[in-house]
């Protein structure tokens, strides 16, 4: 259960040592050094403030990780690779927030799990060969980035694809696949990529879920670790977005 999500309260930013937990250093400081809109890559834009805000996302996802909150930020994270940005993401917040807690608190395992539409293919990549990480991500599949497909499963990583369509009943049917893995995994944190995206009035993808849906997973993941943290990705509906945020707030135990 998120334990502060009532009490609003600034980030902070990161320290380049920690997005260093997660990323090469030559990665870091192309976004650093980029002075004039440059893009990334076919999606990510960075100008020169695009780095103190990535930096900002960070920090407050790691607040998130120490305080057992939701961290309500932007640029979202989970796309973003250990060596290059990707998909709107410049530096991995979850992942940075799960290497930070592991080093700064002693917490030995952290599960991430992912249920914004897209696959976290960023986040599966730093996670990946790190027996202490377990990343489960439940998304819309086939769709961007192409990767998190059925047969893309391996120790540490969990993946469950899921047909346009499949809405709040099938959600939870498929949340009893995520329930296993991280039961099995006994972590001693919880970090959620909350992204909102699956909803169905968001432009982006089809998966047909309501705040009733967000709700109920933000309910279920809320019993699955001691400690438990999210930090928000996708959701690309600007009118619906605070609605789906307060239903994921009720869920995890909040006001």
């Amino acid at each position: 259960m998120l334990d502060d999500i009532h009490i609003w309260s600034e980030g902070r930013r990161a320290s380049e040592e920690e997005i260093l937990l997660c990323h090469t250093r030559e990665h870091v400081e192309r976004v650093r050094d980029t002075k004039e809109p440059t893009w990334l890559d076919a999606d990510t834009l960075c100008s020169e403030t695009s780095y103190d805000a990535a930096l900002l996302a960070a920090g407050t996802a790691v607040e998130a990780a120490l305080r057992g909150a939701f961290a309500l930020v932007r640029p979202p994270g989970h796309h973003a690779l250990p060596h290059r940005a990707m998909g709107f993401c410049l530096f991995d917040s979850v992942a940075i927030a799960a290497r930070w807690a592991q080093a700064e608190l002693g917490l030995e395992r952290v599960a991430i799990v992912d249920w914004d539409v897209h696959h976290g293919n960023g986040t599966q990549d730093v996670v990946d060969g790190d027996s202490s990480l377990l990343f489960v991500s439940l998304h819309q599949w086939p769709l961007y980035p192409g990767t998190g497909g059925p047969y893309e499963q391996r120790a540490g990583i969990v993946n469950v694809p899921l047909p346009p369509g499949t809405g709040d009943a099938g959600y939870l049917d498929a949340w009893e696949t995520v329930d296993r893995a991280v039961r099995r995994f006994e972590p001693d944190l919880l970090l959620v990529s909350a992204g909102f995206d699956a909803h169905v009035d968001d432009p982006l993808a089809d998966m047909e879920l309501t705040a009733d849906g967000f709700r109920e997973l933000a309910r279920l993941a809320s019993g699955l670790a001691p400690r438990v943290a999210a930090v928000l990705e996708g959701g690309y509906n600007l009118r619906t977005l605070p609605d789906l945020v307060a239903a994921a707030l009720e869920g995890f135990g909040g006001s």
